[in-house]
């Protein structure tokens, strides 16, 4: 195969003809590839998720929440036509250079950007072939695609071809048109009562309540602020190593639910259930977003057991599904992982993989050690019994 390598105001961009008459660049700096990306985002048949925006990977990168070399790898058609872009963060593991997907656990998905669905039918084998050989040019010896969802909105990922179960899957459900049928959908009518009982408590001990979403920077800073105090106390009690504590991705999730640079629209919501007359921020919920769905990334609610007894992390999640579907979205899921939370509203088991795709020889044998520790991950996740032993195990070496 043969490359060519451009400088481009001080990015490089490495491009080749590949098999199918598909051209590959391989880009180093967000920058010299912005308008293109942005340009595909409008496409009214783009395909992806939140997590592939490019507001939102700018700010994750910027913020150098994780080290390493940025590589955004475009596939177009002959005529020119994009057909997918991959932003991939390469980094050297035990002398091998191993390229992720950028956002790694923060990003609860990590599908390619599809110009469209036609363009996200190319054959799964084909894929992992043109990656392959992108990956000996922009100096990868393996990739570790974690969080590959098996179908999108209806369209099958061909990247999760022959991929490995994540140790988790993620929860979503479809919001219809009308915002009152939506939620009835969502929550029974027990369970509906049950809450209406618990804000009625909640006022009664902080008085009147507000939903808020965040359009201000100062609301913004004030919403992260007791994020950060509910999460800390969240996690000591669990002995959990709190990764909010980081200056990174503090940094991160403040520019991400900035006002974006160039949709207007922010690569983070920020919500929050406040006491109105105090100001008191009861519970907050942080979503990644697109124009039609809105995925959560993190959520925490006030410890302090009178205001807790009154489920204000509940009453947050009951305001938001209507909200969104009052918006018009039309996609709401709860990102990765089991929580009692999701399983009562969510009606939809999003099936993630790992995607291990070998570059060179040292490549494959770190790839298959990869997938060993995956295997035994996805065990003990998977397994109540196991997954009971490692919280226990944690809980004792934080005591």
């Amino acid at each position: 195969m043969t490359v060519l390598v451009h400088a481009m105001g001080g990015a490089r961009m490495a491009t080749a003809e590949t098999r199918g008459g598909l051209r590959a660049e391989v880009w180093t700096e967000l920058g010299a590839v912005e308008a293109l990306w942005r340009s595909i985002e409008a496409g009214p048949a783009c395909l992806g998720t939140p997590y592939q925006r490019f507001d939102w990977v700018a700010s994750y990168r910027v913020a150098e929440v994780d080290p390493g070399a940025l590589r955004v790898i475009v596939l177009r058609e002959a005529d020119g036509r994009p057909r997918l872009l991959l932003p991939l963060t390469v980094t050297r593991e035990r002398g091998v250079r191993v390229a992720r997907v950028v956002g790694g656990y923060h990003a609860n998905y990590h599908l390619p950007l599809f110009a469209s669905r036609e363009a996200a039918a190319i054959p799964g084998d084909d894929l992992r072939a043109l990656l392959a050989e992108v990956g000996r040019e922009a100096g990868i010896d393996v990739y570790v695609l974690a969080h590959q969802p098996r179908t999108w909105e209806g369209a099958a990922n061909p990247l999760s071809l022959g991929g490995m179960a994540s140790p988790s899957d993620a929860y979503g459900m479809r919001l219809g048109l009308d915002p009152e049928e939506t939620v009835r959908r969502a929550f029974s009518a027990d369970a509906r009562k049950k809450l209406r009982q618990k804000e009625k408590r909640l006022v009664e001990t902080v008085g009147p309540v507000a939903y808020r979403c965040a359009a201000t920077q100062e609301e913004s800073a004030t919403f992260l602020a007791a994020f950060y105090l509910q999460k800390s106390a969240r996690f000591a009690s669990l002995g959990i190593r709190n990764p909010y504590a980081e200056a990174p991705i503090r940094r991160f999730l403040a520019r991400a639910a900035g006002p974006g640079d160039g949709s207007g629209r922010p690569a983070m919501e920020l919500h929050a259930l406040v006491a109105r007359d105090s100001g008191r921020v009861l519970a907050t919920f942080g979503a990644a977003v697109s124009e039609d769905r809105f995925s959560g990334m993190m959520t925490a609610f006030e410890a302090d057991p009178e205001i807790a007894r009154c489920s204000p992390g509940d009453l947050l999640l009951h305001h938001l599904v209507r909200e969104q579907a009052a918006r018009g979205r039309r996609g709401f899921d709860l990102g990765v992982g089991e929580a009692r939370y999701k399983a009562s509203i969510c009606d939809e088991t999003i099936e993630l993989v790992t995607v291990t795709i070998p570059v060179t020889l040292r490549g494959r044998l770190q790839g298959l050690a990869l997938e060993g520790l995956g295997r035994l991950k996805a065990r003990i996740k998977r397994s109540p019994r196991l997954w009971a032993l490692a919280q226990k195990a944690r809980r004792l070496r934080a005591g």
